[in-house]
């Protein structure tokens, strides 16, 4: 079985549902994967945007959730999740936040990249890092990867 991401809100490729951006209640999507590669001891998820500000000219990668050392055998988070499994971590996001932060694009319809990666250690305490300090400590370490992409278009 291959390693994948999936959530009930939206099809791979597929438009994000209001309630889970900055224009609805700004929710988490539930997301569930299957197939970690054996020998995985965490899991990193990263959730990005690289069309930011404007996709017909992007000039940053706008992150908008990061969790880390969650347990291979969660089978997934649930919609506007609040409690996360033990041992997960949580990094910032470019709200300097952490958390989910849903689409809110100023401009044109979006891509979002739900990013899992299967890693075979469990990261040490990285309080409270950036995309880039995370993926320095995943280096090296990744077994798997596995990507849902999600649209969003902000309505006016």
């Amino acid at each position: 079985m291959a390693f994948s991401l999936a959530s009930a809100a939206f099809p791979p490729n597929g438009e994000i549902p209001r309630q889970y951006s900055c224009d609805g209640g700004d929710r988490s999507p539930p997301l569930t994967w299957r197939g970690v590669p054996a020998g995985t001891q965490s899991l990193a998820l990263i959730v990005d945007d690289p069309d930011a500000p404007d996709p017909a000219a992007p000039k940053m990668t706008w992150v908008h959730w990061m969790l880390y050392n969650l347990p291979p055998d969660a089978p997934g988070l649930p919609e506007a999740v609040q409690a996360l499994p033990a041992g997960t971590q949580e990094g910032l996001n470019d709200w300097k936040r952490t958390g989910y932060g849903g689409p809110c694009p100023p401009i044109g319809s979006h891509r979002y990249f739900h990013k899992l990666y299967a890693l075979d250690v469990v990261l040490p305490d990285l309080q409270r890092p950036d995309k880039a300090a995370l993926e320095r400590a995943m280096a090296g370490h990744v077994l798997g990867q596995a990507v849902l992409i999600g649209t969003y278009r902000r309505l006016r």
